[in-house]
């Protein structure tokens, strides 16, 4: 059964035994307290049976971390609304080929006086009222009506509409890529920063063995100087070993710290401490050296330039369509209605002011036709629009062969750092191996009055220096690998060799 015991810091822990079968049936105790107790196991298990046994947090791992961050960080969620919306507008512009078709009804009541003389209906200000031209102003009003439907359809105009659906497709096509390379390169952001954390926490137990080891060392030489075997310097050296222990750890304690924070906001999460996987510090990727046919042309920010160039290239001829004619094919139906008679121009009493005479229609007319449109001064303004874009399409060209260039000479630095690397970690075992010794030799041999104390902590730097290179010589393997990955576009070279 479980039962509480109280800490010197005056908190409760809950602690749970339990075995095979548990029953409370055999228990010679009243139900109720058997039910409180029941209860209290029910509360232990259901708080604390989500932990570990040993109590420690739970290990997140690379692939675990980088489906959260893809999942939850601002930017991917931004141009994945960014991408929505393009194929959204592609949908609309597939629709802009069709005819309008357009209805229309008005029913207007006033006066129908008219004069001669020239009038040019400015930006549609002015009112087509109808009648006979009389030789004094009146003042008599009637309904009138209008309803009309039209159709016009531009059937051809060299293309300008599908020209347009290609401008948005390749639109569609570098948000596609510019999602893939931002969701790419965020994974590599992350595994950067997964790497420099675990880096970190590793140095952070290199430095708290160091500090161990001085504090040992400080024990060591007070009880010697209390006993007159040494030097009253030698504690003061010891004190300062010490300290500069002490402050090494807290730096790389801060380190850890703002690596850890870098990692919450890539992963969209509240700041919080990790326990991340060891193998990264404990061995080398299995393919580290491998040398893969490299494929630039198929990396995600190299497709993303490209994509970019062929919108440019598209928005191009789009433009160029302007600068030829559209023709047109229209036809209209018509019924209109008015209040004022036939007879009116020579009988002013010929109108009925009420809203029924004017609101029926009583005259029909259609038409169709077919007509063009050109505007000549067009061909002279998209020439220069097009030169413009073409100057654009150039630009991003430019950018695509330096970004190009750049990750060929990354690709090749990177084998370089992975040879290097692993140079590094398959000499660091003899480096801790020596250190370790000359540690201990110097140790013993201090203790009993054979080294001083200089030498002694020439032997702790070392060896301090000798667990830096060893906590850290499988990670810079990785962070290689991941370099490679990042130049050659292929974030599985990293993330499937472990």
């Amino acid at each position: 059964m479980p039962f509480f015991n109280r800490n010197s810091d005056n908190t409760s822990i809950c602690v749970i035994y339990t075995q095979h079968n548990f029953n409370f049936a055999h228990l010679s105790i009243p139900n109720m307290l058997k039910r409180f107790v029941y209860f209290l196991f029910l509360v232990c298990l259901s708080v604390f049976g989500v932990l570990p046994a040993d109590g420690q947090q739970k290990t997140l791992g690379l692939k675990d971390a980088e489906q959260i961050a893809l999942s939850n960080y601002g930017t991917i969620k931004a141009k994945t609304s960014q991408l929505n919306a393009s194929k959204a507008y592609l949908t609309e512009t597939k629709t802009e080929y069709l005819p309008n078709l357009s209805l229309s009804a008005q029913q207007d009541y006033g006066t129908v006086n008219s004069q001669f003389g020239p009038l040019y209906g400015f930006s549609g200000l002015s009112a087509a009222s109808s009648g006979p031209i009389g030789t004094n102003q009146n003042w008599r009003a009637g309904f009138g009506s209008l309803y009309l439907s039209n159709i016009s359809w531009d059937f051809f105009a060299f293309g300008r509409a599908s020209e347009k659906v290609k401008v948005q497709k390749s639109a569609v096509s570098r948000d596609e890529t510019d999602l893939v390379q931002e969701q790419f390169q965020h994974e590599i952001r992350v595994a950067g920063t997964y790497l420099n954390l675990l880096a970190a926490q590793q140095l952070s137990k290199a430095q708290q063995d160091n500090l161990n080891r001085a504090i040992d060392l400080q024990k060591v030489v007070v009880a010697r100087v209390k006993n007159g075997l040494n030097a009253g310097v030698d504690s003061s050296q010891a004190n300062a070993e010490v300290s500069n222990a002490r402050i090494a750890l807290t730096n790389v304690q801060e380190t850890e710290q703002e690596q850890s924070n870098q990692l919450a906001i890539y992963l969209g999460i509240p700041p919080q401490s990790f326990a991340l996987d060891s193998t990264f510090v404990t061995r080398a990727p299995v393919n580290a050296d491998l040398r893969a046919q490299i494929n630039f042309a198929g990396h995600p920010l190299l497709q993303f330039y490209q994509n970019r160039i062929n919108v440019s290239n598209e928005q191009a001829k789009y433009l160029n369509t302007f600068s030829y004619p559209a023709f047109t094919v229209f036809g209209v139906y018509q019924g209109r209605g008015s209040g004022f008679g036939s007879g009116y121009g020579s009988n002013p009493a010929d109108y009925s002011s009420s809203y029924g005479s004017g609101a029926d229609p009583t005259r029909f007319n259609y038409l169709f036709g077919l007509g063009v449109t050109w505007n000549i001064t067009n061909v002279l303004r998209v020439h220069y629009q097009v030169a413009s874009q073409k100057f654009i399409s150039e630009q991003y060209k430019n950018e695509y062969d330096l970004v190009s260039r750049q990750l060929s000479d990354q690709a090749a630095l990177a084998e370089t750092r992975i040879s290097n690397a692993l140079k590094n970690y398959r000499e660091v075992p003899e480096e801790v191996r020596a250190a370790t010794d000359a540690y201990n030799q110097k140790f013993t041999l201090y203790k009993n009055g054979l080294a001083n104390i200089v030498d002694f902590t020439q032997a702790l730097y070392v060896l301090n220096r000798a667990e830096v290179d060893n906590y850290i010589a499988a990670n810079n393997v990785w962070q290689a690998l991941l370099y490679k990955a990042a130049a050659t576009g292929d974030f599985g070279i990293f993330i499937n060799n472990f």
